[in-house]
Order: C-alpha cells, then structure tokens, then sequence
C-alpha cells in the first residue's frame, strides 16, 4: 500500500467486503482516513504513506482530534473520529501494528426515545394515507410495522428479498456484519406485508428487493425517513420520531411488558448485552416520566 488513494481504497473495500460494515459507516469511515491524510501532509509537510502512519506518536492524534475540535465537532463525534482512525491505522499497519493509545472525550449516552404506540400507529396511518398510489401507502404502512412490530433497522427492512415469501410466525433477517436471526411477525405485520405483496405492480422475485420504489427499483431508506419527517410534523410529534425510534419503541414496550434482556437481545440482534442493557434505563424513565405526570405530590 502506497498511494493515499490506494490507502483508502483498500480500506473502503475492507470495511465493506471483509467487515460488511454499512454504507454509511464505510463512508464515514473513509471520510475520517482522508481527513487524517489530509491534516498529516499539513502537519507533517510530506506525502502520507503506509510507514509514516505506522510511526505515528500521540502528539499526532492529538494535534488532529483538536484540529478536528476547532471545526466544531463534539464529544461524541470526536470519539467516533478517534474510534475510524485507530481501525484505519491497524488495517494499514497490520497484525503489528502499533496504534497510539490516546484516551477519547467521555460520552454522556442518550437514552432512546421511544414512540407510544398511539403515535406509532398514527404516524404510519398518515405516511399510508397519504401516498400517492395505494400500493406504495400499503409499503409504507408495511415497512413501518416491521420496525415497530418487529424491530428491525430501516437497513434490515430494505435488505429483504422476494426469498423470505411466503410469510409464516416468523422471519429471518440479516443484520450487522452479515448475522441473521429470527424474528416473529405478529399477525397484523403479516397481513400488511401479504396486502403490500399483493398491490406492488413489480413481481417480486426470490433475488430481487422485497421493497420497491415507484420506478421497480430497490426502496431507498431516505424516503421513508423523509416520510416519517412529513407526517411527524403533520401530526405535531418530537423531532426524535425516527424510524429508528420505532425500534426503539419495540424494544422498550417488551421489556415493559416483561421480556427478559436475553430474549430481547436476540430479537434486536445485538451482539453484545451491554447494548441492550440501555432499555432498562429507558423503561425506569417512562416509569419516573408517568410517576411525575400523574402523582399528586410529584
């Protein structure tokens, strides 16, 4: 490895091929490698290569993560840029390569929040009802139930293929990193995704994307997101109403209702414990949230 393009490009492909990390983190990732090329050849006054960046001392990351801090990112981004850098500078240097130890800004984690089910079902009655072709308002209504009902990533919903018809108790989904899982499909997700396949005008083969856009082509997640943004301002709801939200929401009505965090790992296909660990915190802050509204003494 050479060239700075070829650098990056190699770990563009990396992230994607080997990691199967997402679109969107292989962009951000590489966007964080050209940004630490591009401030190194600055700061240094020489051409980026492969053993520049194998000797790199703390003083370097630290001049960058500040550089970085006076183009006014935060703690939290700021972690995330550190966290790119150190995988980029271990892909590059391989199996020995020596990364720095530098200590990143603390991050206070945000607790999700999560969408009552009255406003979950309103928001996907207002994205369906006003679609402009009654086949595309049953997709919508269908992919949002799978994210509340089911608790999926938008990702995983636009990942489907014609492979998964037809529908029984259950589905299996691909995830992060290439893991799949098993997840039940309520009988009212069920039907919305049956009436979906019935009006879509595109057949839907076994290779080809389970959800499509107007045009037959694969659903970007974009429209639905600018379709939750539509109808959360319609319908007068928080900013943080997401579709990621909606997973959210799944994840804290079960536990509410008594799932335990094992089970609910698996359904959320989490890779580690710690991860689901936070819809406890959520469930306690409903709970002090319903507590204050309703306590006459609160």
């Amino acid at each position: 490895m050479t060239g700075n393009g070829d650098l990056c490009e190699q770990w563009r492909r990396h992230l994607a091929l080997d990691r199967r990390r997402s679109m969107h983190t292989v962009r951000a990732y590489v966007a964080t490698a050209e940004r630490l090329i591009a401030f190194l050849e600055e700061h240094r006054g020489e051409a980026v290569t492969a053993t520049m960046l194998g000797g790199l001392e703390q003083a370097d990351l630290r001049a960058f993560l500040t550089a970085r801090r006076m183009d006014g990112i935060g703690n939290g981004s700021a972690a995330r840029e550190l966290s790119a850098v150190r995988g980029f500078l271990k892909f590059v240097g391989g199996e020995d390569a020596r990364v720095p130890p530098l200590k990143g800004p603390r991050v206070k984690r945000g607790l999700p929040r999560p969408v009552s089910p009255d406003e979950a079902v309103a928001l996907a009655e207002d994205i369906a009802e006003t679609a402009r072709e009654e086949w595309i308002g049953a997709r919508d209504w269908a992919v949002l139930l799978l994210l509340y009902g089911a608790g999926l990533r938008i990702g995983e919903a636009m990942g489907l293929t014609g492979a998964v018809l037809p529908f029984g108790e259950t589905l299996r989904v691909t995830g992060k990193r290439g893991k799949t899982r098993q997840v039940p499909l309520l009988p009212q997700v069920r039907q919305a995704l049956e009436r979906y396949v019935a009006l879509c005008p595109f057949a839907v083969e076994k290779d080809a994307p389970l959800f499509r856009g107007a045009r037959g082509g694969p659903l970007s997640p974009a429209l639905i997101r600018r379709a939750v943004q539509g109808a959360r301002g319609r319908l007068g709801l928080s900013d943080r109403t997401t579709p990621h939200a909606l997973r959210h929401s799944f994840a804290t009505h079960l536990l509410g209702r008594g799932a335990d965090l094992r089970s609910l790992q698996e359904l959320l296909g989490h890779a580690s414990l710690s991860s689901t660990q936070i819809y406890t915190q959520v469930d306690a802050a409903h709970l002090l949230d319903v507590y204050r509204n309703a306590h006459p003494r609160a």
